[in-house]
């Protein structure tokens, strides 16, 4: 028995020593940019936003490393029952969900409220890795094989859109056709689809409630209701040029501290903070992004399973949209969906669920060379 502990310590010793500390810094270095927006949000105090940020990013920093340090065999082998589990979460926001302006899209379970989408961007990614780990290229290429990871990503999109959530129904359908193509599913089958979704624009548009349909008119011309609708991204906007090349100054920033700016905390922060530091605060924020990702795609490709490339992938591009979407929504170059900044913007499940996308990634970096059998085990 001693000497079992005692392997099993050396080994966990091991995997510690073998965590990407680098990309441990850059997740901080972010997440205190994240803090001091949050800290200036409030007009210099920790609360209501900045505190609460840091308690959970420090629980969500745990997460991730008992996420990490867990033999990658494990994730591969109960993928599914996370999956389902989160689905039944999704499904239990329309009994006991908690409705907030006019959506209802969150559990509140004492501490705080959940949200089971945010969980659901991982839960997804981690059951098509094991779905296609177990296919190869020529099981990939038959339509049949295809309509199992199809359903996986339709069931939690129907759910999500009668919360209504569209912007994150479409960042599922985003992110699962991005590892699909990453599984190796032909192009000519996305350009099917893509083309049959262009054809249905017309019932799609039907189907949407009032407030999107505002939402993607008031994106083509944001001036046809600039008191209304299109209020958030015109004063977006103004406060995006206001700030120059360097920025007016930390907690300086007219749009925001005089409350023209809206949700400065959530979905509006980077307006924030390219009001503050200019453009050149915004560059080195998407330079630090930039880096992130990079990280995610390298420890990808030096994974040798098939499941792990994927993950690690998939967290990656979920990353990646993250950030893409919010960034181009504030700047008026998508549609406002109300998704939030990685690591900055306020919100606890939202962090908690980027904080545990990492730690599947230091995992894969950690057992890039553990090999992994169809079923999970290693075989």
């Amino acid at each position: 028995m001693i000497g079992t502990r005692d392997r099993s310590e050396t080994r966990l010793t091991q995997k510690i020593w073998q965590i990407n500390w680098a990309l441990v810094l850059l997740i901080t270095i972010v997440a205190s940019i994240g803090f001091a927006m949050l800290y200036s949000a409030a007009n210099g105090n920790l609360s209501p936003w900045a505190s609460r940020q840091m308690i959970v990013f420090a629980a969500g920093f745990v997460v991730m490393f008992v996420i990490a340090l867990i033999d990658i065999r494990f994730w591969m082998r109960y993928a599914y029952i996370f999956y389902a589990l989160t689905l039944a979460l999704l499904a239990g926001v329309e009994v006991i969900g908690v409705e907030r302006g006019g959506a209802k899209r969150w559990i509140d379970i004492g501490l705080f409220q959940l949200q089971p989408s945010e969980f659901m961007k991982i839960a997804m990614i981690l059951a098509l890795a094991r779905y296609f780990h177990r296919l190869n290229i020529e099981d990939i290429g038959r339509p049949l094989f295809l309509v199992m990871p199809l359903l996986l990503v339709a069931a939690p999109v129907v759910l999500i859109q009668r919360q209504p959530d569209l912007g994150t129904g479409l960042f599922l359908v985003i992110s699962g056709g991005a590892l699909f193509f990453l599984a190796g599913v032909r192009i000519w089958k996305f350009v099917v689809i893509l083309t049959s979704a262009v054809i249905a624009v017309p019932i799609i548009w039907s189907l949407l409630r009032e407030y999107q349909q505002g939402r993607i008119l008031t994106f083509l011309s944001p001036d046809r209701d600039p008191l209304g609708a299109g209020y958030h991204i015109l004063q977006s906007k103004i406060a995006l040029g206001s700030g120059g090349v360097f920025g007016r100054g930390f907690m300086q920033g007219t749009q925001s501290h005089l409350s023209f700016l809206p949700e400065r905390q959530t979905d509006f922060i980077f307006t924030m903070l390219a009001e503050e530091f200019g453009l050149a605060g915004g560059l080195g924020l998407l330079g630090l992004y930039a880096l992130l990702i990079l990280y995610g795609f390298s420890i990808a490709l030096r994974s040798q399973t098939q499941f792990g490339r994927l993950l690690a992938s998939g967290v990656t591009v979920t990353f990646f949209l993250y950030a893409f979407i919010n960034i181009a929504m504030v700047m008026g170059l998508v549609p406002v969906v109300g998704l939030p900044l990685p690591l900055i913007s306020f919100g606890g499940t939202a962090m908690i669920s980027v904080l545990a996308g990492f730690g599947l990634l230091i995992s894969v970096s950690i057992h890039r060379d553990v090999r992994i059998g169809r079923h999970g085990d290693g075989s």
